[in-house]
């Protein structure tokens, strides 16, 4: 298994902690880097593609160590995946640094009805300049937290949006979105790598999650997980 950002930075919101952070299911004893119950750990699956995209992980206060985090699942796959925690006060320099690197084009994934500069959102084919990766920020939180932190963010006004209309509905059941069309982290950052142009992994990325969201319930409901069927299914796009 890799340790990657997303561990890193829970890590070190837990040693920055004053007080212990108690997630629902608190009696559950969970695996320290999937955050599943032990009985239902994912790690030794975790699976890894070569990718030309990077991923910038915003996280609200908490939501690192939050067990129903799907952006950690998009650092499992996607290794260049960077991780940080909002401040609306005092952003990061090194992520303001990482945003600015010249081998890095930067776009917000975002939903084009909450931006009001519309001339900000892209249109048709993504064109990547010579000589860059495009590096897309996803804000990772609560849609109430996603929306505070892209109209609060200062050092995100000059970078595109990318919007997308998805037609399905989400498959994420461990929280309630306030809307069907609403989708966990991980089910957005496929849409980007198929819009990227990377189809297996994309697929690959929306397998991890599958293989996530059903031991996540198995274990709310302490249940054997069964067939395993998206596991099963990770393991013929992996081989």
């Amino acid at each position: 298994m890799r340790i990657h950002n997303v561990h890193r930075l829970a890590t070190q919101r837990l040693a920055d902690s004053t007080k212990p952070f108690k997630a629902r299911g608190g009696r559950l004893i969970r695996c320290y880097y999937c955050m599943l119950g032990k009985q239902f750990c994912i790690c030794e699956h975790q699976p890894l593609v070569k990718s030309t995209a990077g991923f910038m992980l915003v996280m609200f206060d908490y939501e690192m160590i939050k067990p129903s985090n799907t952006g950690r699942l998009i650092a499992d796959v996607i290794e260049d995946t960077f991780a940080y925690q909002w401040s609306r006060t005092e952003p990061n320099q090194e992520m303001i640094d990482i945003i600015n690197q010249d081998c890095w084009q930067p776009f917000i994934i975002f939903p084009e009805e909450y931006v009001v500069e519309r001339e900000r959102v892209q249109t048709g084919p993504l064109i990547i300049e010579p000589g860059k990766r495009p590096l897309y920020i996803l804000l990772d939180g609560s849609w109430r937290e996603a929306k505070k932190m892209f109209k609060k963010s200062p050092w995100l006004e000059d970078i595109p949006v990318i919007s997308f209309d998805p037609d399905v509905v989400s498959q994420y059941q461990i929280r309630k979105a306030a809307k069907d069309n609403q989708l966990a982290t991980a089910e957005v950052a496929s849409l980007v790598l198929g819009h990227h142009g990377e189809t297996r992994n994309a697929d690959i990325l929306a397998c991890w999650f599958d293989v996530f969201r059903e031991r996540y319930l198995a274990g709310t409901k302490q249940i054997d997980v069964g067939v395993d069927a998206a596991l099963k299914r990770l393991h013929t796009l992996t081989v």
